[in-house]
């Protein structure tokens, strides 16, 4: 059978609107996906849906569906997204609304009961607790507003063998959008653990879309045309074996390089968990097969562990952020002036919060020549359950204006008494949490979530690595000869570097410590770090533990997403051997 060639159109809930248009119209696809549902954004839909009940879901999905679904039904294109978020019925029904008025006809399906919100006092009621992922211990016994089970790709297969054209999901993973279309397609069963590995990592690399054509990509200098990256498509095949491309006159570029650096990506160990199959990372190969061609072969599958990962958000108070400019000289004298004038001014002691954060940004210059390059910031954040007291703080920032340090003024960021979520996530036995499959206006069908039993355990692939380069060194930033990926799981930050050739990785695996990247990177020091490495792609990663507290809603870290971990790793300096360096020495 021929591959199946799956387009993304969204990496995140707000991406490119158009993008959608431009897959179906810029050259031949059978399936066309996004994905919606980052962390944050459950936390988003959750806001949204407690104000307009039943509106929890993606609605810029539903304006794409608006300019495409004739022509992916005359072609016969297959729609999958996540996009139904909380409310994946009413997502539904916004698009069969849409056809309605197009006068058009598709077989609209949706996948739902990942959510266990309204499950939870009947699960405490049975004795069955969900597992913190982080701690091994119950989740805390708090007023959730989201609980939603990560579910696989079956549900969506049993919906296109309804003959289904449009299908809109909850909280599936993001590669199960991709894996699903993949697994009809090629008629694979539940078993079939390399092919769904290999469909799973196709999701991966394609999910976050722009990311695997050289967005955010490191050496972003060699990709032409990045002012308009064009999206990703995985043609998958029987075997699993998957290539990665583009299509043809859209800016960005397929390298090698680009898809290592996705593939590196919020992971974690490189048996990359997920419900339907463990994808052993460790086994990857990839080749160049022309130009934005990308084959992604050899991955191996092992069963899914048996429980199922829970995505929980709850309100964790109100927090208040000040951010005050520290300009010229004597920096840290000024920021030690500002927060003891600041504790006399308001009429609270840093005691009555649950957490205050005071932190100097030092992103002065020497000699500056610009009045923004002279200047540093203070910044401080409490956090409490009243918002009284949060907002009751702004009264200090006026008492400072006049009569603390010289140049005071206020940076953009400043805010008082702003509700913030907390992110935790949990694991639920599988066979808790069966998929609905409904057709509108037509069957349900529940899909259980549980893996057959299996034997099978896969072996890294060890492939020859040359012994590091000796001799002469210079003191050099390290992204010279790696480039990086770095991003969020909850309040973990992960960390991915990969090096370009065989003699480079052996290099940075023999230099790149957990220790030396403590050192490296300060900040890391007091927290869990797990180190992964990967010779199969020669990268290795990291998975830092706790550095962004209790996820991007709550973090006090200037970037709460880690997004720039990577790059501020490449820009320390460190010895590195001249033949490695090339024209950069």
């Amino acid at each position: 059978m021929e591959p199946i060639k799956i387009a993304n159109c969204s990496g995140f809930y707000g991406d490119r609107l158009s993008a959608a248009k431009e897959m179906v119209e810029g050259g031949p696809i059978d399936a066309l996906t996004g994905d919606w549902l980052a962390e944050l954004t459950m936390l988003i839909l959750a806001r949204t849906q407690a104000k307009y009940p039943g509106s929890g879901y993606a609605r810029t999905f539903v304006k794409q569906m608006e300019e495409v679904m004739g022509a992916c039904l005359d072609k016969g294109i297959k729609v999958v997204s996540n996009a139904g978020g909380l409310d994946p019925d009413h997502c539904a029904e916004a698009i069969a609304e849409v056809a309605d008025k197009l006068g058009l006809n598709p077989t609209i399906a949706y996948v739902d009961g990942d959510n266990l919100l309204p499950r939870m006092e009947e699960l405490r009621a049975a004795g069955i607790d969900i597992i913190n992922f982080e701690t091994g211990d119950p989740v805390a016994d708090v007023d959730y507003i989201s609980a939603n089970a990560y579910l696989g790709c079956w549900g969506i297969v049993d919906a296109l063998n309804s003959g289904a054209d449009i299908i809109v999901t909850g909280r599936t993973t993001d590669a199960a959008i991709v894996c699903g279309p993949a697994a009809w397609h090629h008629g694979w069963a539940r078993d079939d653990w390399d092919q769904l590995a290999g469909a799973v990592t196709a999701g991966h690399i394609i999910e976050c879309g722009t990311q695997a054509t050289g967005g955010n990509y490191s050496f972003f200098k060699e990709i032409p045309g990045l002012e308009r990256a064009g999206f990703p498509v995985a043609e998958v095949a029987a075997d699993g074996s998957s290539v990665i491309t583009k299509h043809a006159g859209t800016g960005g570029a397929v390298t090698v390089g680009t898809v290592t650096s996705q593939l590196l990506y919020e992971i974690g160990a490189p048996a990359y968990l997920g419900p339907d199959v463990t994808s052993r990372f460790d086994t990857i190969e990839l080749s160049q097969q022309g130009p934005d061609r990308v084959l992604v072969s050899n991955v191996k599958g092992e069963k899914p562990p048996k429980t199922l990962k829970v995505s929980m958000n709850s309100w964790g108070g109100f927090r208040s952020d000040l951010n005050l400019a520290l300009t010229g000289l004597d920096v840290e004298a000024k920021a030690e002036l500002l927060e003891a004038a600041f504790w006399k001014a308001v009429p609270y002691s840093p005691d009555d919060f649950e957490s205050v954060t005071s932190t100097v940004v030092r992103s002065d210059h020497v000699d500056p020549a610009t009045n923004e390059t002279a200047t540093a910031s203070w910044r401080l954040t409490v956090k409490d359950n009243d918002e009284r007291k949060c907002k009751g703080i702004g009264v200090g920032v006026n008492d400072m204006a006049l009569a603390t340090i010289p140049g005071f003024y206020g940076l953009a960021g400043s805010s008082f008494g702003k509700p913030f979520g907390v992110h935790t996530s949990g694991l639920v036995s599988a066979d808790l949490v069966p998929q609905n499959v409904v057709i509108l206006d037509g069957s349900r069908t529940v899909v259980e979530s549980v893996a057959p039993p299996s034997d099978v355990v896969v072996a890294p692939t060890r492939p020859a690595i040359p012994s590091a380069p000796a001799g002469e060194t210079r003191r050099a930033a390290l992204g010279l000869v790696a480039g990086s990926r770095s991003g969020d799981k909850g309040g973990n930050a992960t960390l991915g570097l990969f090096a370009r050739t065989a003699e480079a990785y052996a290099w940075l695996d023999e230099m790149l410590t957990t220790d030396k990247l403590r050192q490296l990177l300060p900040e890391t020091a007091d927290h869990q770090i797990e180190r992964h490495p990967m010779p199969n792609i020669w990268s290795i990663n990291f998975l830092i533990h706790g550095i962004l507290q209790e996820g991007v809603a709550a973090s006090t870290r200037q970037d709460g997403q880690a997004k720039s971990l990577g790059e501020w790793v490449r820009a320390r300096h460190v010895d590195i051997p001249v033949s490695l360096l090339g024209n950069s020495a």
